[in-house]
């Protein structure tokens, strides 16, 4: 057990302090304002405050995690071990910097609580981040603070006995669009042809045919093939399904389908199931609502993960209706227009509410990459994008971290602006 000594026991140093040590770090931890009880422990101890108590181990506190609610925060990057960190500390701290209200600061997405530039979705674009503009958005920063903290309590308390955690792959399947041309309807099915026809796109003509027409499989239709890699991996895979009604930005078939219902059912038979909340869910809690119970029926049982559609996040009011709702796991902690670490960890946290100073049960899952930033966004070629999961899942395996990919069943299809991606998904899960 590691003690903390500390002035004052916020809820944001609780917070954060059970993050990085007991969730990154495998410590457990507990903490007290009595100097003679920290002088008397006799196991590994800190003290964060203003000023240390004696030669211990001493991290100078930032006021941050002593604050409430959001304030304009001045950011000044320096290099600790060549890792940028912010919140510097001086001399008689231990470490050059405030780990802990520096951590707290990313993982709660404080920034995004301030006033920010909206994007053409209501989003906050990666490029207004701090980890965008001082080049480690692709690095899980926080469990590499947290590593070399480590080092340096070792060093300190070397008889300690620490373990480690262990790499952990979750891949992540958006099923927003569940067929390229079956099952949608007449009017949809005339329109696609018509439209094909007159913009001269005569392989899409003919693969619509072939489809329709049942001489070919669709080629979106990918659930057997991902299921089969589920099992012959046994990576843990997720299916996030689009339940709503069409609209500009919401495209999938009509929820009444009974093709629709009964895939449904077969994934969740082998696979985890979650909601992938449509677009105009966003600021509408009894849409969000319908369409949860709607899947819910479907499926027969209690939902509680979900993933924002288009990842349109609104701090706090998202994740409280989310809350509301029972929903505990959300998988929506990454970009669209970016890939990398949005709250830079790739260790699953719990969303912390700044609006009311409280740990919530909502646990969110961050992804590093996304199949549309990379090929639609970034327009990396199939060859590119290897390279870069690649090295992105490296710098989670250097911190035993928990890395997260979101595909989608159409591009595992090989099929139009997706051709070869099939090979990209089974190369990283095999």
């Amino acid at each position: 057990m590691l003690l903390v000594y500390t002035h004052k026991i916020t809820p944001r140093v609780n917070y954060i302090f059970k993050h990085i040590f007991v969730r990154i770090l495998q410590i457990p931890v507990s903490f007290t304002t009595k100097v003679e009880e920290f002088v008397a422990h006799n196991g590994p101890k800190i003290s964060y405050s203003k000023v240390p108590l004696g030669s211990e181990f001493f991290i100078r506190s930032h006021g941050l995690l002593f604050e409430q609610g959001v304030n304009d925060v001045e950011i000044i990057i320096q290099k600790w071990d060549d890792e940028p960190c912010f919140f510097a500390t001086g001399d008689k701290s231990t470490i050059p910097f405030d780990i802990f209200a520096a951590s707290f600061y990313l993982l709660s997405r404080y920034e995004e609580y301030l006033p920010f530039v909206k994007d053409t979705h209501e989003r906050f674009s990666p490029h207004q981040s701090v980890a965008y503009q001082n080049g480690f958005l692709e690095k899980p920063i926080i469990d590499i603070w947290a590593y070399q903290f480590l080092a340096s309590l070792q060093k300190k308390f070397p008889d300690y006995t620490y373990t480690q955690r262990e790499f952990k792959f979750i891949s992540t399947i958006n099923v927003s669009n569940v067929f390229a041309f079956k099952h949608k309807g007449v009017m949809r099915t005339l329109g696609g042809f018509t439209l094909d026809f007159f913009s001269l796109k005569w392989m899409n003509f003919w693969s619509r045919f072939l489809v329709v027409f049942n001489f070919k499989r669709d080629p979106y239709n990918t659930f057997d093939h991902l299921l089969k890699i589920q099992k012959e991996t046994g990576i843990d895979t997720l299916f996030f399904f689009l339940i709503s009604n069409y609209t500009t930005f919401d495209t999938s078939i009509s929820t009444t389908s009974a093709t629709f219902v009964s895939l449904i059912k077969s994934v969740g038979d082998y696979a985890k199931v979650g909601l992938l909340p449509s677009y105009f869910t966003f600021n509408n809690r009894d849409k969000l609502k319908k369409e949860k119970s709607k899947l819910e029926s479907i499926t027969n049982v209690p939902l509680y993960r979900s993933r924002q559609h288009y990842l349109r996040l609104n701090f706090p009011d998202t994740y409280e209706n989310l809350l509301d709702l029972d929903i505990l796991e959300d998988y929506s902690m990454g970009y669209n227009s970016a890939i990398g670490f949005r709250a830079s960890t790739c260790t699953p946290f719990y969303f912390y509410n700044i609006d009311l100073e409280i740990q919530t049960p909502l646990k969110l899952f961050p992804f590093a990459v996304s199949d549309r930033a990379l090929n639609t966004v970034l327009k990396y070629t199939v060859d590119e994008s290897l390279v870069k999961i690649a090295s992105l899942k490296s710098e989670v395996k250097k911190v035993n971290g928990t890395f997260i990919t979101v595909f989608h069943n159409e591009s595992v299809g090989n099929y139009g602006e997706w051709e070869g991606w099939k090979t990209v998904y089974k190369n990283i899960v095999k």
